[in-house]
């Protein structure tokens, strides 16, 4: 398989680097100004345990010509292998080129429905990243600008009111390729 990703060009294959996160209710603290003696306050709307799961792709083209964010954001959801695989075949819609997969040993990676698909899919290969290595996935730094940045500070009224705010933010960062 670490052939097949040096080899993606020749091979004509989209990298793709997976990844999953969640988004909570609580407002994503960041440093801000205030006056002096004035500290700012932030509220929370509401206590519920509700929150939004989020499963992101990057695709770069076989030559690294272009590069392309792919999500889905699931209201009160976890990503299990049932809101997973639907994703993958959302992806082969839109790469219709061989697909070279980078993604972490999540449990829901390895479950038994993703295998199957997989092994049923001739245009998908897999490749893990190693362990413990969150910086070697673009991925993670998609969350985290969205979190850091269009999230941050903002306290929504229910799930709803953050899946909307998430998706406008994203597709705002899928159209920023420097970004990107």
């Amino acid at each position: 398989m670490a052939e097949d990703i040096k080899n993606a060009a020749r091979l004509r294959a989209s990298l793709v680097f997976l990844d999953e996160s969640g988004l909570l209710m609580a407002p994503h603290l960041r440093r801000t100004w205030a006056p002096v003696g004035e500290s700012p306050v932030f509220y929370r709307r509401t206590r519920s345990h509700e929150k939004v799961s989020a499963i992101g792709a990057i695709s770069v083209s076989p030559r690294r010509r272009r590069v392309g964010l792919y999500f889905a954001l699931l209201p009160n959801e976890n990503v299990t292998a049932e809101n997973l695989i639907p994703f993958l075949r959302e992806l082969q819609k839109h790469l219709r080129r061989p697909i070279i997969l980078l993604w972490d040993r999540l449990n829901v990676h390895r479950a038994i429905l993703v295998r199957r698909f997989l092994d049923r899919t001739r245009r998908i290969r897999t490749e893990p990243f190693p362990a413990y290595a969150p910086e070697l996935n673009p991925v993670e730094g998609v969350w985290e600008h969205l979190k850091r940045n269009p999230l941050a500070h903002y306290a929504p009224e229910s799930a709803a009111d953050l899946w909307f705010h998430a998706t406008c933010s994203a597709h705002e960062i899928r159209t920023n390729q420097p970004l990107l």
